[in-house]
């Protein structure tokens, strides 16, 4: 299992090394610099897939960049409700969700990649013009992820810049691999 797998239900072990993982991978880079990169940077590689290539998974049990965006918008849609939630609320729960059941379930595999693109570009869209609206202190806001602890506002938005980096350098190897 690689580093940068966050599979549901992991153990705090386990958990600990995907935040680490992803959290290494940032680096010192600007987490909100990177999340408003992220639909661009998208959509360029969208735009350079050879016709057809985008729902060729990278290998078998893989996903494809069609099934890899679909996960971001519905990751997105995730994170919007628990930045809220974290930002309403006093220390709420936040709960995990199995991305590979929700692969399977919400058949990504079958869904546009254009409709894929636009509801994370619009759901991050959201996002961002929240996060520019917060203090220093609604940054400090606390939240408790079921696997991973406690998670401040800021933690939260440098973890998921690191998880569009992963998700970009997945797409990048799909287009590597397949012409692209």
């Amino acid at each position: 299992m690689s580093d940068f797998s966050n599979r549901a239900g992991a153990s705090s072990k386990d958990a600990n090394a995907y935040v680490e993982a992803v959290l290494g991978l940032l680096g010192d880079r600007d987490p909100v610099e990177v999340l408003g990169s992220t639909p661009s940077a998208l959509a360029a590689r969208v735009e350079s897939a050879p016709h057809g290539m985008v729902s060729t998974p990278e290998a078998p049990g893989k996903w494809s960049m069609t099934e890899v965006i679909q996960h971001l918008a519905d990751s997105e849609t995730v994170w919007a409700y628990r930045l809220r939630k974290v930002l309403a609320e006093d220390q709420p729960i936040l709960s995990g969700y199995d991305q590979d059941l929700w692969a399977r379930r919400f058949r990504y595999a079958d869904v546009p990649i254009v409709e894929a693109l636009t509801l994370f570009t619009t759901c991050r869209s959201a996002n961002l013009r929240l996060l520019n609206q917060l203090s220093e202190e609604d940054f400090q806001r606390v939240g408790v992820h079921e696997e991973r602890g406690q998670e401040t506002v800021q933690h939260m938005v440098a973890l998921y810049a690191g998880h569009d980096l992963v998700h970009l350098r997945q797409i990048d190897r799909i287009l590597q691999l397949h012409g692209g």
